[in-house]
């Protein structure tokens, strides 16, 4: 059988994560850039599929294929990272300092954003050929999307922004919960199905996604919409990290590691070498990417 029992995906957890703190910036950047590239193709597929469609739930069924790409080709993606290191902290006993967990995530996001942005520059480019020809009606959904997670927001005042936090939480509270579920199957078929199911619960509702967000408003953007970066960035970006924080930390990260974890072992070397100390090497050498 493939399946692994929660006590199994929580040392994988901890194995994931302290192989994301000891990697350097440099790859973190980089990971960052084609995690945040590969959700921005999932959600202009998604986007496309749901209006030629004229059904949501088509693009919902289709968007987890981006997030899958992501976690089995080894990516780097803030929301997951939000769940695993603070995990690998936790298990340090010490060793591992809120900087570094700090320090970590920052240059996620970086490549993150760079990868997501870039995408949608690209995608503005073959939409519009360079804003030679009249925006789409797959343009014009982008244009509403962004202004509905900005603008629409901003109408409610501080009630759209609590709103908008608390559809971040949701958001990585099952997004992130995809990314760990996928550590409870060791056959590539288990991990897509895992991947898949919390993804589209995520997608379908419309809950808020930081990195997909750093694709959907900007090509908004350069298709039109209504929309300032201080819009972007005061009433999306910013409390929808903050909210995809809590999610995945709180509510799938920690939760779950507080309930399955085993006697921790005896802290020794490095982060890796002493949170991966008593795990079996094969399961940690799998599921490290994620």
């Amino acid at each position: 059988m493939d399946y692994v029992k929660p006590q199994g995906v929580v040392e994988s957890m901890v194995a994931g994560g302290a192989f994301k703190l000891d990697l350097p910036a440099r790859h973190l950047v980089i990971r960052g850039m084609l995690a945040g590239a590969y959700l921005g193709v999932a959600t202009s597929m998604a986007v496309t599929a749901a209006v030629e469609t004229g059904f949501w739930i088509v693009g919902s069924i289709l968007f987890p294929f981006g997030l899958a790409l992501a976690i089995l080709l080894g990516a780097e993606i803030i929301t997951g990272s939000f769940a695993l290191l603070p995990c690998a902290a936790v298990e340090s006993g010490g060793q591992v300092g809120i900087g570094r967990v700090l320090g970590n995530w920052g240059w996620v996001f970086l490549g993150n954003l760079i990868g997501s942005t870039l995408y949608a520059l690209f995608f503005w480019i073959a939409l519009t050929m360079a804003g030679d020809v009249q925006v789409s009606a797959v343009g014009a959904k982008l244009m509403a999307i962004a202004e509905a997670k900005t603008t629409h927001y901003a109408a409610h005042g501080s009630a759209g922004l609590l709103t908008v936090f608390t559809k971040a939480i949701l958001c990585n509270w099952m997004v992130s919960l995809a990314v760990i579920a996928a550590f409870a199957s060791t056959s590539f078929a288990g991990k897509m199905l895992a991947i898949w199911g919390p993804t589209v619960l995520f997608f379908s509702q419309g809950f808020e996604h930081a990195v997909v967000n750093m694709f959907a408003i900007p090509v908004g953007m350069l298709l039109g919409a209504n929309v300032t970066l201080s819009n972007w960035w005061l009433w999306n970006q910013i409390p929808v990290t903050l909210g995809n924080l809590v999610g995945g930390m709180v509510f799938t990260g920690l939760a779950i590691y507080a309930t399955h974890r085993a006697a921790k072992p005896a802290p020794a070397g490095g982060v890796t070498m002493q949170l991966q100390e008593g795990h079996s090497s094969s399961r940690a050498g799998s599921f490290a990417s994620f």
